[in-house]
């Protein structure tokens, strides 16, 4: 009972320092430290890396990080050094792993049109790491004795870290709650055009998965990146109403879309 005690104190003290999770400084109670947290992304990048093929392709590399690193530089968390790769996948997915790790497979860029499309999911992606969503669901799932070991590097702090990588690997791939997503996808609108990005890329993003979804039906690929996000009809008219309120944009905001058509001719052809 003492020490249930103790971890409650313990771990009501770093509650007690609140970090920065959205758009306007709002703020969230995170029991995991950004420096933990990177750690966690790492071994789960890590881990992805092992499994997956990276696009041999320096040019799409590179690109896939200057578009991110774009996007980084006017989201609301810059204490952490965000990493963006391409994985060589038919696979029509995206994801982020906690610390800022992003990855893109090339079934999905195969879809886009332009590199407004792409910024808006990659925006999207971005504003779950500036949420804290993964580290939220995180946290939660290893409860308290597991995460005390973890922040305060107690014995079996090892353990709890190789706990908490697995644990995260698990949740990364099952999906966000609605609300999440739907957060994400208000941020990364406003990080789109923050960024210079015109926003309508995100209706454009939008509609193919609409389509995509209907084409290939809940047990494809596609299931994985939006099984949990809310309707996509949903999210165009939410998208729609959100730039339509965000009017006037400003006048120099771009789709880069003859850019994006070039780079995608050297994209691996699907299997």
């Amino acid at each position: 009972m003492k020490n249930t005690c103790l971890i409650l104190i313990a771990l009501c003290m770093v509650v007690l320092s609140c970090a920065t999770t959205g758009p306007g400084g709002q703020k969230s109670l995170i029991i995991i430290p950004s420096g933990q947290e990177v750690a966690i992304g790492a071994g789960m990048a890590e881990q992805v890396e092992s499994q997956e093929r990276l696009l041999a392709d320096p040019e799409w590399q590179a690109y896939v990080n200057e578009v991110g690193q774009r996007i980084v530089a006017v989201c609301d968390r810059t204490d952490i050094q965000y990493t963006f790769k391409v994985i060589e996948s038919d696979q029509v997915n995206a994801f982020a792993a906690p610390g800022g790790f992003v990855y893109f497979y090339t079934g999905l860029l195969r879809e886009m049109d332009s590199e407004a499309e792409m910024a808006a999911v990659m925006a999207h992606e971005i504003s779950h790491v500036v949420a804290r969503h993964g580290i939220k669901r995180l946290q939660a799932s290893l409860g308290v004795a597991m995460a005390y070991q973890l922040v305060f590097g107690q014995d079996g702090a090892s353990e709890a870290m190789q706990a908490a990588i697995g644990a995260g690997m698990t949740l990364i791939f099952a999906g966000y709650s609605r609300d999440n997503e739907r957060e994400a996808d208000n941020y990364g609108i406003q990080y789109m055009v923050e960024a210079g990005y015109d926003p309508k890329g995100a209706l454009g993003m939008f509609d193919k998965l609409a389509a995509i979804g209907s084409s290939h039906g809940e047990a494809s690929s596609y299931e994985k990146l939006v099984s949990s996000h809310p309707d996509t009809q949903e999210r165009i008219q939410n998208a729609a109403q959100q730039i339509a309120e965000m009017t006037p944009l400003p006048g120099n905001l771009t789709a880069n879309a003859d850019r994006y058509r070039r780079m995608k001719t050297d994209l691996p052809k699907g299997s």
